[in-house]
């Protein structure tokens, strides 16, 4: 039996739970976000085959499945939303993504599904606009963020302002195998590097970005792989970093477009 959930934020009506321990195998670790406002919730970032069964039976215990309201995908990817197809099946959830990706994702769901639900894939999303967007939950919304070309041409991220968390997709995220937060930024910086340096896509972007958090000051940023920073302190840190980060782009040379020999 998986472990209970981390409990993020819980004011009684509003709860914000992190399902961190269910990547079994040669999955990278992942972490899955459930908020609860009042009688809606919203499934963050839900990812796909590797997780969908312990993923699904986790959230039963806390709603009734089949009433999810939302699923929100950041981008694209499989660790993301490969699994859409079985939350359309099985719940009446619609989807919140990218208008670049939202043309895409119906090649994840099955054509049966139209005759099963009565609604076609492309009828069950939202389509994010570039800018983003306020998506309202229960008595309360969820403000999807512009993070593009990180490291997606498409990618969202979501602020939940009740709990003042910041779910920043792959911003953040770290090769590591646990969810704890990051109490040592100069250390924990060494698990991002690689990351960061590979995935985004400039410095320019990740700049645009942490100009972008500093004004939404959020009391919480929680990646979708690794540990979360969950305090001032490292919050500053992490933006000060990825600030001055040469990454993507900023690395090309005409080395690394050759024709292999």
């Amino acid at each position: 039996m998986a472990s209970p959930p981390r409990v993020l934020f819980d004011n009684g009506s509003h709860q914000v739970l992190c399902f961190d321990q269910l990547v079994t195998g040669d999955g990278v670790q992942s972490n899955q976000f459930l908020i609860i406002d009042h009688d809606q919730h919203a499934l963050l970032d839900p990812g796909g085959d590797l997780t969908y069964t312990p993923l699904s039976m986790a959230v039963s215990r806390y709603i009734p499945l089949r009433e999810l309201t939302y699923v929100f995908a950041s981008h694209q990817d499989p660790d993301i939303i490969a699994s859409l197809d079985k939350w359309f099946l099985h719940t009446n959830c619609r989807v919140v993504c990218s208008k670049l990706w939202a043309r895409f994702l119906p090649h994840l769901s099955a054509g049966f599904l139209t005759k099963h639900t009565g609604m076609t894939t492309t009828e069950r999303m939202i389509a994010v606009p570039d800018r983003g967007m306020d998506v309202a939950l229960g008595q309360s919304v969820i403000k999807v963020l512009p993070a593009h070309f990180l490291h997606s041409v498409g990618n969202l991220h979501f602020y939940d302002p009740v709990s003042g968390i910041l779910f920043s997709g792959d911003m953040g995220a770290s090769m590591v195998d646990d969810a704890e937060p990051v109490t040592d930024f100069a250390t924990h910086k060494n698990t991002m590097e690689g990351f960061h340096r590979r995935y985004m896509a400039g410095n320019k972007a990740c700049r645009l970005w942490a100009n972008m958090v500093r004004q939404l000051k959020p009391k919480m940023i929680v990646p979708q792989h690794g540990r979360p920073f969950g305090d001032p302190v490292t919050i500053s840190a992490f933006l000060d970093w990825i600030s001055n980060l040469e990454c993507g782009l900023d690395l090309l040379t005409q080395e690394d477009y050759r024709i292999p020999s």
